[in-house]
């Protein structure tokens, strides 16, 4: 990529990420959360028919009447269903209006999530700040595995711990020392963290996320600093996001990529 490319391949990236975030069912969109271990009943508030966790723990089962107004596979829906995880909204099978009601699976217990787009977040939404691009942010790293993945136990943003897969250690230069972040690897081969720095709750948010392209053969991998992005949870309370693990608090100012959410 050339000097020239870069930072209008940047400013092309921002505006992906402001579209992507403030879609009618994005994460603005996100107003609950309900983990059905916490709803015995099986009735969700605001969230028409009953859901409860299918015997055999492997599914949701979902009961509606005809008034419910529920719509499942785009039709209307009356009875009793198995539910899977979705995996996203734009995936969800069941539909309430125009709220999407998105079943959710994580380390064995089932949620029902709501994306409304009349979410006061999206109204609100003015814009995600970020520090100005600059290209000396951009650093050659080094991947190296794990023998053996690695599974870590770290705080997340609704209270809870929870395991957090680790891969690997992405290593490269900054402000003249080399800085060690321990990263998950995704389906795609891509490198993902979460980490901190020395503007967390200072002048960006308490901490951000990181995803590099996959490395090559010999580990070598193109870290961009001006594409740190904030996590789900900085766009609506109800994102279960994890906190950087042991090791993943950088000594430096990393004054690049999303800052804040701002608002009207």
């Amino acid at each position: 990529m050339s000097t020239t490319d870069a930072p209008r391949q940047w400013t092309e990236w921002r505006e992906l990420r402001h579209a992507t975030v403030s879609a009618p069912h994005g994460p603005l969109a996100l107003t609950a959360t309900h983990w059905l271990a916490d709803r015995p009943g099986g009735r969700l508030p605001d969230v028409p028919g009953r859901w409860a966790e299918a015997l055999s723990g492997d599914a949701v089962l979902l009961t509606a009447a005809p008034e419910d107004g529920l719509r499942l596979d785009g039709e209307p829906f009356a009875g009793e269903v198995r539910l899977t995880a979705d995996g996203s909204p734009a995936a969800a099978r069941t539909v309430h209006g125009a709220r999407r009601l998105v079943v959710l699976r994580r380390e064995g217990r089932w949620a029902v999530r709501v994306f409304d787009p009349a979410a006061p977040a999206r109204r609100e939404f003015a814009g995600v700040d970020a520090f100005a691009y600059d290209g000396r942010w951009t650093r050659p790293g080094r991947y190296r595995p794990y023998e053996r993945a690695r599974t870590v136990l770290v705080g997340n943003a609704d209270g809870r711990e929870r395991g957090l897969s680790l891969a690997g250690e992405l290593s490269f230069e900054l402000a003249g020392e080399v800085r060690v972040l321990r990263v998950g690897e995704e389906t795609d081969g891509a490198l993902w963290a979460v980490f901190a720095d020395a503007t967390s709750g200072v002048s960006s948010y308490r901490f951000r996320f990181l995803r590099t392209p996959a490395p090559d053969a010999a580990g070598r991998v193109e870290v961009d600093l001006n594409r740190a992005v904030l996590p789900p949870c900085a766009f609506a309370d109800h994102f279960i996001c994890p906190f950087p693990p042991p090791g993943n608090v950088l000594l430096v100012a990393v004054e690049a990529g999303e800052r804040a959410v701002l608002t009207r």
